[in-house]
Protein backbone atom coordinates (compact mmCIF):
# COMPACT_ATOMS: atom_id res chain seq x y z
CA UNK A 1 0.00 0.00 0.00
CA UNK A 2 1.18 3.52 -1.09
CA UNK A 3 2.29 5.38 2.16
CA UNK A 4 1.50 9.51 1.64
CA UNK A 5 3.77 12.01 3.32
CA UNK A 6 3.57 15.59 4.02
CA UNK A 7 6.50 16.83 2.63
CA UNK A 8 4.97 20.49 3.79
CA UNK A 9 8.37 22.54 5.52
CA UNK A 10 10.00 19.29 6.08
CA UNK A 11 7.20 17.34 7.58
CA UNK A 12 7.60 13.91 7.29
CA UNK A 13 3.91 12.51 8.50
CA UNK A 14 2.77 9.99 6.79
CA UNK A 15 -1.17 8.61 5.92
CA UNK A 16 -2.21 5.21 4.24
CA UNK A 17 -5.29 7.42 2.94
CA UNK A 18 -4.74 10.42 0.62
CA UNK A 19 -7.67 12.11 2.13
CA UNK A 20 -6.23 12.25 5.44
CA UNK A 21 -3.04 13.53 4.27
CA UNK A 22 -4.96 16.56 2.48
CA UNK A 23 -7.04 16.72 5.37
CA UNK A 24 -3.62 17.24 7.23
CA UNK A 25 -2.40 19.69 4.92
CA UNK A 26 -5.63 21.77 4.72
CA UNK A 27 -6.12 21.77 8.43
CA UNK A 28 -2.52 21.40 10.75
CA UNK A 29 0.28 23.94 8.24
CA UNK A 30 -0.62 27.59 8.23
CA UNK A 31 -2.43 28.65 4.67
CA UNK A 32 0.11 30.35 2.33
CA UNK A 33 -0.65 33.54 -0.35
CA UNK A 34 -0.52 33.13 -4.18
CA UNK A 35 2.70 34.41 -5.10
CA UNK A 36 1.17 35.23 -8.74
CA UNK A 37 -2.86 36.59 -6.82
CA UNK A 38 -2.57 36.77 -3.89
CA UNK A 39 -4.99 34.29 -2.69
CA UNK A 40 -4.82 32.68 0.59
CA UNK A 41 -5.11 28.85 0.10
CA UNK A 42 -4.19 26.15 1.91
CA UNK A 43 -0.83 24.81 1.46
CA UNK A 44 0.22 21.02 -0.10
CA UNK A 45 -2.66 20.15 -2.65
CA UNK A 46 -4.86 23.12 -2.48
CA UNK A 47 -2.00 25.51 -3.32
CA UNK A 48 -0.67 23.18 -6.21
CA UNK A 49 -4.37 23.14 -7.51
CA UNK A 50 -4.93 26.59 -7.38
CA UNK A 51 -0.99 27.71 -9.01
CA UNK A 52 -2.21 25.29 -12.03
CA UNK A 53 -6.09 26.07 -12.57
CA UNK A 54 -6.00 29.39 -11.75
CA UNK A 55 -2.43 30.28 -13.45
CA UNK A 56 -0.61 29.72 -16.66
CA UNK A 57 2.41 27.61 -16.04
CA UNK A 58 4.71 31.03 -17.46
CA UNK A 59 2.77 33.61 -14.80
CA UNK A 60 4.01 30.51 -11.92
CA UNK A 61 7.24 29.96 -13.20
CA UNK A 62 7.83 33.72 -13.17
CA UNK A 63 6.20 34.45 -9.80
CA UNK A 64 7.65 31.28 -8.03
CA UNK A 65 11.13 31.33 -10.26
CA UNK A 66 10.46 27.46 -10.57
CA UNK A 67 12.23 25.91 -12.98
CA UNK A 68 10.42 23.45 -15.70
CA UNK A 69 11.35 20.05 -13.18
CA UNK A 70 9.72 21.75 -10.41
CA UNK A 71 6.32 22.79 -12.63
CA UNK A 72 6.09 19.13 -14.14
CA UNK A 73 7.02 17.75 -10.18
CA UNK A 74 4.08 19.53 -9.04
CA UNK A 75 1.73 18.97 -11.73
CA UNK A 76 2.41 14.78 -11.44
CA UNK A 77 1.80 15.28 -7.52
CA UNK A 78 -2.09 17.13 -8.68
CA UNK A 79 -2.68 14.60 -11.28
CA UNK A 80 -1.55 11.34 -8.58
CA UNK A 81 -3.77 12.95 -5.92
CA UNK A 82 -7.08 13.59 -8.33
CA UNK A 83 -6.43 9.87 -9.88
CA UNK A 84 -6.81 8.61 -5.76
CA UNK A 85 -8.28 11.23 -3.60
CA UNK A 86 -12.26 11.30 -2.85
CA UNK A 87 -11.90 15.25 -3.08
CA UNK A 88 -15.39 16.08 -1.78
CA UNK A 89 -15.33 13.43 1.12
CA UNK A 90 -11.65 16.01 1.60
CA UNK A 91 -13.89 18.71 1.48
CA UNK A 92 -16.48 17.79 3.53
CA UNK A 93 -14.28 16.94 6.64
CA UNK A 94 -12.62 20.36 5.78
CA UNK A 95 -15.86 22.06 6.51
CA UNK A 96 -16.86 19.25 9.74
CA UNK A 97 -14.08 21.08 11.37
CA UNK A 98 -15.00 24.51 10.78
Amino acid sequence: MTRWMCGIDGDTATFDRVEDLMTHQAAEHDRIECKVCGTVVPDGYFAIKHAFEEHSRAEYVRAYEASAAEVRRREEIKEEIEEAADIREVVNRLDESR
